[in-house]
Order: C-alpha cells, then sequence, then structure tokens
C-alpha cells in the first residue's frame, strides 16, 4: 500500500513530535503494510510556514534515519495545502510542494466554513494542469450543505480522498456517514491515513481498505490504496488511470442525514 497522506516529520507542524514518535509511526506504518508514505506537513498561512524546500530537507533528514534505523519504508515528500489567493503562483515556483514533484497535490478545503470560491479555484487549478487531491472532505463541517460541490469537482477532474480511519468511525458517525456515501456513490479516488501520531492518530491504512472493500469490492479498494496513490508517484496523465466507478454514471443516491441518520443517531455532531 501507499500512503499520500501522513503527518510524519518531526517538529514541523502538528504531527508528529520529535525523531522517536516519527520512527514509531514508520514502524507503524510497515507493519500495516505501507510500503511508500509521503510526508505532508501543512502549509497554513501565519500558522505552519512550510516551504517546498524545507520540506524536502526535512525528509532528506528523515530518510537518513530511517536508514539508520533500518526501518524498510519509502518516503516522499508533499504538502497539505490550505486555500490562499497566491496558491497557483506558489505551485508554479516550488515555494508549495505537489506530492513527489507531479502534477498531484494536497488540497485542504477549511474545516468550519465553505470557502465562497471553492469550485473556481478548482477549475482554475485544473485548467493550470495540475490535479487537487482534496483532502479527506468527508470530516468537513459544511459538508452537508455542500455535498454536490465534491461531485461536480470529481467530474471536473478533481480526485477526492478520504481519510482511512474516518471510514472505520475513528472520527465519529457523521464522517463515516459521509464516507461511505461517497465509496458507495463511487467518487472517490484514493485512502490515506493522515496521520499525525502513533496513538490517536496512527498511520492505519489497511483498516480502511478493508472496510472499503465491503462497500466497494476488493479490486476498487486495491485501486484506492495501491493503483492510484502509484499513479500519482508515476504522475500518470489522470485520463490513463481507471476513474471511481460512479464518475460519469448515474448512481442511486444514499439517503440524506436528515432523513434517517439525525433520527437514529439524535444529530449530534461528530
Amino acid at each position: 500500500m501507499i500512503d499520500l497522506h501522513c503527518h510524519m516529520l518531526p517538529a514541523i507542524d502538528d504531527g508528529a513530535r520529535d525523531l522517536k514518535t516519527a520512527l514509531e509511526m514508520a514502524r507503524l506504518a510497515v507493519a500495516d503494510g505501507i510500503t511508500l508514505t509521503a510526508c505532508t506537513p501543512h502549509i497554513y498561512p501565519g500558522v505552519y510556514e512550510n516551504t517546498g524546500a524545507g520540506i524536502q530537507e526535512a525528509v532528506l533528514q528523515l530518510r537518513a534515519a530511517l536508514t539508520d534505523a533500518e526501518i524498510p519504508l519509502e518516503i516522499t515528500y508533499g504538502a497539505d495545502v490550505q486555500l490562499a489567493p497566491d496558491l497557483l503562483d506558489g505551485l508554479g515556483s516550488g515555494r508549495i510542494p505537489t506530492l513527489h514533484g507531479t502534477r498531484y497535490f494536497l488540497f485542504e478545503p477549511p474545516h468550519h466554513v465553505a470557502p465562497p470560491r471553492f469550485l473556481e479555484t478548482v477549475y482554475d487549478l485544473l485548467a493550470a494542469g495540475y490535479v487537487p487531491l482534496v483532502t479527506h472532505p468527508e470530516r468537513l463541517h459544511w459538508i452537508e450543505d455542500h455535498y454536490d460541490w465534491f461531485r461536480r469537482a470529481a467530474e471536473e477532474g478533481a480526485w477526492m480522498q478520504l481519510t482511512a480511519g474516518a471510514v472505520v468511525g475513528r472520527f465519529g458517525r457523521r464522517p463515516r456517514y459521509w464516507a461511505e456515501r461517497m465509496l458507495e456513490e463511487g467518487i472517490v479516488h484514493v485512502l490515506a491515513t493522515d496521520a499525525h501520531d502513533p496513538v490517536r492518530r496512527g498511520p492505519w491504512l489497511g483498516e480502511g481498505a478493508e472496510a472499503a472493500a465491503r462497500r466497494v469490492g476488493a479490486e476498487e479498494a486495491r485501486r484506492l490504496v495501491l493503483d492510484r496513490p502509484r499513479a500519482v508517484v508515476e504522475n500518470q496523465d489522470p485520463a490513463e488511470v481507471p476513474d471511481p466507478p460512479g464518475l460519469g454514471a448515474v448512481v442511486q443516491a444514499r439517503p440524506s442525514p436528515d432523513r434517517w441518520w439525525r433520527r437514529l443517531f439524535g444529530g449530534g455532531v461528530a
């Protein structure tokens, strides 16, 4: 398996606090069957002022530490990138890194408030030749009122990436509902760990793949954790990568949470 989203670099954002923690996370990833991890710290203006050059240097240092510790995990670089006015310029200059230097990059929408130009930004990025992987849409607080935005973005060429832990309920009932809905409607491209530590949010990709297989079948689950992530690392043209099964097809949507989820669980925020 290949994990395209992991906060493993020590002391660079809210992920691994030190090298010892990073190495522990790496050992857990290997035990879970992960062979390649993209270290993707946040780039969040005013909070995490990371840059492409700094992230790549941190990856080189961690790679050397993995070799010294005899941990057989390959790592590469990227970033979890917030929406910002200079996003396209940052990608073009390399200040904001793409995944492994490819056309693909992690695009993290704000958690609490729907950005007014979300779809327009996605279209601009696609027109410029980039493929945004929209990270953890199932966990966004505003997905209920804007779910159609994610389907429209996926239909235009953006990729949807779910957190593996959300599929098994580690983030609560509501993210699990939306993760399952997106899987069943066939608009998910990738699963990733979004790991931050070795205890509460570890690099556990296998459990998500197993849960996804029960929804979409073993072949599509393999595409979620291996085939499409490999296509990203190899910078394949997205037109040559198999789409998720629901894109371009009419699917039977699951009922809205307003119709059954709230009555069943009381509507509390997960």
